[in-house]
C-alpha cells in the first residue's frame, strides 16, 4: 500500500481532473483495483478523512472508499465500485460537510435524508443497502465526486468563491 496525493481545488490542473465525470469500472473487481482501493484507504486515513473517491487521487473511475467508524472503534472500511443510488427520500437533511479536496472548509449542505444504494464490494459481490444519517450524507458526497461535483458546488456562488480563495491562500502560505 502507498499514500497517494489528494487533488485540491487550489491547483488548476487538479481542479480540471476533479471536475471530470468518472467512468464505470469494467470487468468487475480485480486485484489491481483492490490495490488502488487499499492505497485510497491508507491515503484517506492519513489525511485524515472518512471518505475518498478515486478521482480525488487522480483516477477518474467509479470507486469510493469510506470508513465511518469513530476514533474509539475499530476501523470499518467500506469499498464501493460502480455505486448507484436506486432511491432517494423526499425528506431532506442538512449536514455540515467538509472535503479533503477543499481542505479546512466546512459548510451546510442539504441532501436527501435517506438513500438506497447498490454497488460492488471489495470481493466483487453486489450489495444493496439503505443509508441514513452520516452514511447517507457521506455516500452522496462521494458519489457527487464521481459526477465531477464538489460539495462547494452546492453552495452559493459567493460562498464557493470564498472557499476556493481561502484554500488558495492557505496553499500559498504553506
Amino acid at each position: 500500500m502507498s499514500l497517494r496525493r489528494i487533488l485540491t481545488v487550489d491547483n488548476a490542473a487538479d481542479l480540471a481532473v476533479l471536475k471530470q465525470k468518472s467512468v464505470p469500472v469494467e470487468g468487475g473487481v480485480s486485484d489491481e483495483l483492490r490495490a488502488l482501493m487499499d492505497d485510497m484507504l491508507e491515503t484517506m486515513y492519513d489525511a485524515p478523512g472518512i471518505g475518498l473517491a478515486a478521482v480525488q487521487v487522480g483516477e477518474p473511475i467509479n470507486v469510493i472508499v469510506m470508513d465511518l467508524a469513530r476514533e474509539e472503534d475499530d476501523p470499518a472500511p467500506q469499498y464501493y465500485v460502480n455505486p448507484e443510488i436506486l432511491w432517494s427520500s423526499e425528506e431532506l437533511a442538512s449536514y455540515e460537510e467538509g472535503c479533503l479536496s477543499v481542505p479546512d472548509i466546512y459548510d451546510d449542505v442539504e441532501r436527501p435524508a435517506q438513500v438506497k444504494v447498490r454497488y460492488l464490494n471489495y470481493k466483487g459481490e453486489t450489495v444493496e443497502e439503505d443509508a441514513e444519517g452520516l452514511y447517507a450524507v457521506c455516500i452522496q458526497h462521494e458519489m457527487d465526486h464521481l459526477k465531477g461535483v464538489l460539495f462547494i458546488d452546492h453552495l452559493s456562488r459567493l460562498k464557493r468563491d470564498r472557499a476556493v480563495a481561502k484554500v488558495k491562500k492557505a496553499a500559498r502560505a504553506a
